[in-house]
Order: C-alpha cells, then structure tokens, then sequence
C-alpha cells in the first residue's frame, strides 16, 4: 500500500454527493459494496451505491471514481442507470458490517464495530477496506449507550465478518443517516435485508419509526409491524397520522387489528376507528382527524403559535379552522378557515373570527378521490376541511394524501424523471 495513500473513514461518505468532471451532481452516496475474500485479506471495495435525485439506486464502480476528497466524490461522468441489485457474495458496509460483533484475534474479546478505512492501493484503482474502528465491552441497547475502550486495528486483526449474525446493532448505521428525512431513511430501509430492516426499526424511537413507517411501502409496513411486539407496534400506531394508522391497520387480518386497536389508548384508537368507517379513497378515508381547531373568540397570535408547532407538517400548518367547541373533531359548527398568509397580515390581536375564509365550500366525508384532488387543483389549496351534514369539521384532507393515492402503488420504486436504455447497460460491478 502506498506511503502516506489517505484513508477514508466510510461514515464520512454517508450522503456525500457524487459529481461528474463538469461539477454537476449526480446523487448521493448511500452505501459501499465490498467483497470478502478468502483468510484474512482486506475485502475489495467494488464500488459505491449511489442514489439518484429520483430516488433511484444505481452502482458506481470504484474504477469510475476518480476522486474522494473535501467531502464529495468525483466520478468520470459514464455511468450506468440500472438498478442496483445486490449479488450473494457482496456486503453492504452500512448495511451489513457497522455493528457487527466480530472477535480480535489476538486476545479472542468480542468487539463491535463502530466504522471502517478504506485505502487505495497503490499504482491501481483499486480500493480496499484497510482498518476497522471497534469498540470493547458490552452492546448498547435501545435506550442506553454502551460504553467501552475503542481502538482502530488492521482488518486481520479480527475475524467474524463471514458469519451470519443474529441480533446485530443498528446504533452505527443509524448514527450514520441520522440527518436523513423520513422519506429517504425509509429508503435506506427499503433496501436493507428484512433481517437488518427489523434490527434497525427495533432501534428507532417509537415517533421516527412511525415517520420512517408513513413513508415506506404497504408490504414494508406490515413486516416491520409483525417484527415488533405488539405493545409496541400499538405504541408505534399512536405515533403516526391517524390517516396512515388507519390505512395500515386495514390490511392487517381482523384478529391482529382488534389486538392493536385494543392495547392503544381508548382516544386515539378511536380516531383510527372513526376512520377507518370510510372507505378508503374518499374524503373520510383521506383526512386525518387532527387539524388546528380554534374557537372563534381565538386570536391570530392564539393560531400562530399553534401553526408554530414543529410536529405539523407544512401541509396541516399551512391553514387552520374555526369551529364552535368542542375543540376535537368532531367539532361543533365549523365556521370556516383562516389561512397563513392571512394570518401574517393581520395584527396580533385580531380575532380569527374577523377574518375567515367562509366561501370555501367543505369536503363531503364521502366525496371520491377526483372530487376531492378537483378541490385541490380549483381552489390551489394544500388542505381542506371535511364537513358532515349536521355542519361539523370531521377532519382535513393534505393534498400529499391524496397524491400518495393518485399515484401507482409502487410509484416509491418508480422513476418519473429519468430514461432508463437497459440494452447495452453492463451489469454492474464490470
């Protein structure tokens, strides 16, 4: 190996953007592939897996990286388009090797690895993982840190890569992506093995994991729900949208679903219930049973802190209603929306009756899914009100509800900005 060749810590690449010789970025870096070989030989770096700003993943070999440096990866702007699919004799650093327990071949102590070098061999472009940065003592668990020494030692210095591991961490890798939004850490788990998947939803808090679940895929869902125990799968469904809950709920089999709705709390089990009485691409089925409901003597300072809320989406922040108490939908007489912008004209103490928007006609609970996407294009709005007969605000529909139903089922695996020529593109890792 050449004198003085950097080493590059892989929790370094997460997320760095890769660009072609004219500086135009082409993705983001979301794993490495390696492949182990044989005794105690540093594994091969292939390349890296590169995901694309339509959210598709593609593999970059190493031979096409050019540089690695002030965090960014230069590539030499050939590149194949295919999906990334893993072959049997791969690993993925971030998915298979951090957290691993592996054991120093010296002393035979069990460690744990936290990160790894690769290095550039020298007079090639090849690349390899060199060292690995472990950990002694005792695994963390979810809501505690684990504490011990921690060393760097060459890859021949510990064994036990090539296991198969049972009850592997996940504190590393999610160290690793921990700036990532919801959408794209469900991403990131889409891709895992359901082994690593489970082990990394065991380690989320009950309120990511419910952001990470509303964004993944309907079969991803179920699996990781079925993989928790069932206190906490309840705890989870509280955690998320009651829109979304409720959706997930129903393609559970009906004994499962009454054993959830039954161990959350009485309140929020019954919003879920509430919505799943309504067919599924309506109005009804569409909402979510917490918007920001004011009564009418509220003041704009009064809806301004509450559209403050960090946990409201854009979409649900982005107006609120004013309805006759009770507060909770149901409500009372639902009197009409104030909107942000209106919000931020007026003065502090202005009463958020003085200015509503009483000519924006309700959502009917049973309008259909054109009914209700037509709203969305006539009135250029990103929430709605859900009213029923008797004049009381059952909900409010967010227009990325109703696109997540417009869309095709696997639109997350669907590429709607980029040409793909499969003829002539190699496989990767030639």
């Amino acid at each position: 190996m050449a004198a003085g060749a950097p080493r590059i810590f892989v929790s370094h690449l997460a997320g760095v953007a890769a660009f072609d010789p004219n500086g135009d970025q082409v993705g983001r870096v979301r794993d490495l592939v390696v492949m182990l070989r044989v005794g105690r030989r540093p594994p091969r770096v292939l390349g890296l897996v590169v995901e694309l700003p339509s959210r598709r993943r593609i593999f970059l070999p190493m031979t096409r990286v050019t540089g690695i440096e002030s965090g960014q990866v230069i590539t030499t702007g050939v590149l194949n388009v295919r999906r990334f699919e893993q072959r049997p004799t791969e690993r993925l650093v971030f998915g298979e090797l951090l957290d691993r327990r592996v054991t120093l071949v010296e002393t035979g102590e069990e460690v744990t690895v936290l990160d790894a070098s690769v290095q550039q061999l020298p007079a090639r472009r090849d690349w390899e993982i060199s060292r690995v940065f472990v950990r002694k003592g005792r695994k963390g668990g979810a809501f505690r840190r684990a504490k011990g020494e921690t060393l760097t030692v060459e890859w021949s210095a510990v064994t036990g890569f090539s296991l198969e591991e049972h009850g592997q961490g996940a504190e590393s890798l999610l160290a690793t992506f921990e700036q990532l939004r919801p959408a794209d850490l469900a991403n990131v788990l889409h891709h895992l093995s359901p082994k690593r998947r489970a082990e990394v939803a065991a380690a989320l808090d009950d309120d990511r994991l419910a952001d990470v679940l509303e964004e993944l895929p309907e079969d991803d869902q179920i699996e990781i729900l079925g993989k928790l125990k069932e206190e906490r799968a309840a705890d989870v469904l509280e955690a998320m949208d009651p829109d979304d809950a409720a959706d997930l709920l129903a393609e559970l089999p009906e004994d499962d679903k009454e054993r959830l709705l039954a161990l959350m709390e009485p309140d929020e089990a019954a919003d879920v219930r509430r919505l799943m009485a309504y067919e599924e691409k309506t109005a009804g089925g569409l909402m979510t049973t917490e918007p920001i409901v004011l009564r009418p003597d509220a003041t704009v300072a009064d809806a301004l802190a509450r559209v403050r809320n960090p946990d409201l989406s854009p979409a649900l922040a982005a107006q609120v209603y004013v309805c006759r108490p009770p507060d909770e939908t149901p409500t009372g007489k639902y009197l009409g929306t104030v909107h942000f912008q209106r919000l931020l004209r007026e003065p502090p103490y202005t009463l958020v009756s003085a200015v509503l928007d009483d000519d924006l006609q309700a959502l009917a609970p049973d309008a259909g899914l054109p009914v209700v996407a037509g709203f969305f294009a006539a009135y250029d709005m990103v929430a709605g009100p859900v009213v029923d007969e008797a004049g009381s605000l059952l909900g409010a529909v967010t227009v990325d509800d109703v696109l997540d139903h417009m869309l095709p089922e696997d639109w997350r695996e669907t590429e709607f900005h980029l040409a793909e020529d499969d003829e002539g593109a190699a496989a990767h890792g030639s």
